[in-house]
C-alpha cells in the first residue's frame, strides 16, 4: 500500500506565500487553494516576478530560510515505517531541494523551471499536464492501494483516483466543495485516519 501526499501545505510552508511575506507583493500569496487553474496561477506568478526583477536566487533565498511545518519530520519517518511513500507535488525541483534535505530526502515527483542565463525564470515544464492524477493511475496499475493526501484544488483529481483521499489542513471552500473526503487538522489525527483507512482497504 502506498501513500501518496503534497508537499507544500501538508509538509512544508506554502513556498509563494512566503515569498509574497518578504517580498511585500500580495499578488504572490495566490495559490492553488486560490485559483484551481495551475497554468492561470503560474502565468501569472511569472508576470509578477518578470515586472519586480525577482529571480530563481530572490527566491532560493527565501526558501533557505523555511523549515518543514512543526512535526512533519517526525510524522514522515513515522509513515515511512508504515507506509511506502511518493511525494506528488506541483512546485519544481529547483525550489524543493533545501526543504527535502531537511526532510531526509523523501522520494518526490514534481516539475522543472526554465532559467536563462541571467537566473530570471522565464518558463516552466509540467512532467506531464495533471501529473498527480496521472502518477496515482499509474501506481494502481501496477497493482497497489493508495492512499492519496493533499489540500488544495490541483490535489483533488488524486484524491478522486485513489483507493481513498484525506484532505489535511484545507480551507472552508475545498471542504465545502468535496465533502467526500475526510478532513484532518493536526499529524495526530492524521495518523489514525491513515492507519483506519488502511484497516478498511485491507478488508476489502
Amino acid at each position: 500500500m502506498l501513500a501518496c501526499l503534497d508537499l507544500e501545505g501538508v509538509l512544508i510552508p506554502e513556498i509563494w506565500i512566503a515569498v509574497a511575506e518578504k517580498t511585500g507583493i500580495k499578488k504572490l500569496r495566490l495559490t492553488t487553494r486560490d485559483i484551481p487553474d495551475y497554468d492561470e496561477l503560474m502565468r501569472g506568478r511569472l508576470k509578477i516576478l518578470d515586472e519586480n526583477n525577482l529571480k530563481l536566487a530572490d527566491i532560493q533565498e527565501v526558501i533557505g530560510t523555511l523549515s518543514p511545518l512543526e512535526g512533519a519530520k517526525e510524522f514522515l519517518a513515522w509513515l515511512k515505517s508504515e507506509f511506502q511513500v511518493v511525494i506528488l507535488s506541483d512546485t519544481f525541483y529547483q525550489f524543493a531541494g533545501p526543504l527535502m534535505e531537511k526532510l531526509e530526502h523523501p522520494t518526490l515527483f514534481c516539475n522543472e523551471l526554465v532559467v536563462n542565463s541571467d537566473g530570471r525564470i522565464t518558463n516552466y515544464h509540467l512532467r506531464q499536464p495533471d501529473g498527480k492524477t496521472k502518477a496515482v493511475t499509474a501506481l494502481k496499475g501496477l497493482n497497489f492501494q493508495v492512499i492519496a493526501a493533499g489540500d488544495s484544488y490541483n490535489d483533488m483529481g488524486m484524491l478522486k483516483v485513489a483507493d481513498a483521499g484525506i484532505l489535511f489542513r484545507p480551507p472552508d471552500n475545498v471542504i465545502e466543495e468535496f465533502p467526500q473526503f475526510s478532513v484532518t487538522h493536526t499529524y495526530d489525527e492524521f495518523k489514525k485516519i491513515l492507519v483506519d483507512t488502511r484497516a478498511s482497504l485491507v478488508k476489502r
